[in-house]
This record gives C-alpha cells, structure tokens and sequence, in this order.
C-alpha cells in the first residue's frame, strides 16, 4: 500500500495523489490502489527555514514520525513530495529516526527517481536546468544527486532565485504557498527563472519543488522538456507497489 506524507506542503500532497491516479491504469474505481495520505501539516516546521538556519528545529522528526504511523496504518511503500525534505540533513535523519524505531517501510528518495527518470527517458539530454525553493537550491540537493550521473546542474543566480522563483513559492501576497494556487505574478516569477535557464544552455528543466507545477503545468517551453518531479515520484510509488498498474510512459502524459 501507497503512503504519503502529505502535509508538506498540502497542496503538493494532494498534486501527489491526484497523479497517482492519473497514472494508474485503472477502467473503474475498484481497480485503483490503496492510497494512505496524511497530511498534519502544523507539525512539520518549515524545511527551507531548517536549511538556511533560520530555525534550529530539524522538521526530520516530525517527518519521520508520520512516515512511522502511516506504516502501522499498513502502508507498505511510502514517500514525502518535498524536494527540499531530501536535504541530506533532514532526509539522512528521517531514515535514521525510521531505523532507530524499526519501521518496515520502503521509503522512497524523490531526487533519486528524477536521476533515474531521466536516465530512462532523456538518455541524451546533459544540462539540466532545476527550479526549486532557495533551500533546495542552497543545499544543492539535485547537484548532489545528478552530478555523479554525468550531468551538469544549472540553477538560477541569486538575484533571480530569491527575487522571481523563490517569491513564486513563498511570497506572502502572491505566492502559491499562500494562495493555494497559481497567481499571474507567481507564473511571471517561475516562468522568468525558466527562461534565464533555457538561456544559460539547460536541455530540459526539472521543477524541483513541488508547488511549482501548479505554476508551469507545460510538458514543454518551447523546445525545452519540463520533468514534473511529483510526477516522478506518483510513477515511481506505484512502481514500487503495483508495477502492472503503471501507465506506460509519454511525455506530456
């Protein structure tokens, strides 16, 4: 069975479930899978807010104790659609806290099925182009995993990380996190980030966290591919538990 922890942020999670769906082959309700999400968002603390030091509170523990009930509850596969929850210090403490308690869970690594995606189905794409919050970026979370898979990382500079993407996700105002959904000025400041990477020489751009395909739901930007990292993973879960149920893939699918 398919768990999720789904309050981090909650409209990710809830992203996460609905491409579950979408990619399942299914004719008929019954023949969908069991799905466990739990979403207690007000206990996990802001995970960019950890990375920059902002706060001294590791939402890893959180983390892990949810992953830990979602697996009493009988989930048997499970994941976090968090690109910056893969931190090494957050992520490396979720498995340990797991570890220390003896959960049997397949806890699935997000950044590792995008390397594995792309390996699959863009053998010959090199620079990859990533749009994410400033944690994920500062951590170099995609760098750390696809760099030793041959590829280059390219990221937005500061002025346009912090200015345009990250205020796309976390601006009070305007941004997703605050809305719920994809403002014009959130889609101008994502999509301004998207085009400073297709000019920097990127082949294919990775949304890397989760809120923004709320933003850039395009399979394509012009010639450029866009790999939906919840997409990634809602493909992977069911890899994981099902894999006759996966729907084969198509790009744009």
């Amino acid at each position: 069975m398919i768990g999720i922890v789904a309050g981090a942020g909650p409209f990710a999670g809830l992203d996460l479930l609905g491409k579950i769906l979408t990619q399942t082959q299914a004719t008929r309700d019954q023949e969908h899978l069991p799905v466990l999400s739990l979403s207690l968002p007000e206990a996990i603390g802001d995970r960019t807010a950890f990375l920059l030091g902002e706060t001294a509170v590791n939402p890893a523990y959180a983390i892990a104790a949810q992953f830990a009930q979602l697996a009493r509850a009988g989930a048997t596969a499970a994941a976090i659609p968090c690109n910056t929850a893969h931190a090494p210090p957050i992520f490396d403490v979720v498995r340990a806290e797991l570890a220390r308690q003896a959960v049997t869970l397949r806890l699935l690594h997000m950044i590792r099925a995008v390397g594995d995606f792309l390996q699959a189905h863009f053998p010959h794409v090199r620079r990859v182009g990533v749009l994410a919050t400033t944690g994920t970026a500062v951590a170099r979370i995609y760098p750390l995993y696809l760099e030793p898979l041959g590829y280059t990382m390219l990221t937005p500079p500061p002025g346009v990380q912090q200015g345009r993407v990250h205020r796309a996700i976390y601006d009070p105002d305007y941004g997703i996190k605050a809305c719920g959904i994809a403002t014009d000025r959130a889609r101008a400041d994502a999509l301004a980030g998207a085009r400073w990477l297709q000019e920097a020489g990127a082949e294919l751009l990775v949304l890397g966290c989760t809120e923004l395909p709320l933003a850039i739901p395009e399979a394509t930007l012009g010639p450029t591919p866009i790999v939906d990292a919840t997409l990634v993973l809602a493909r992977a879960l069911i890899q994981a538990v099902a894999p006759r149920k996966l729907k084969p893939w198509r790009h744009g699918n």
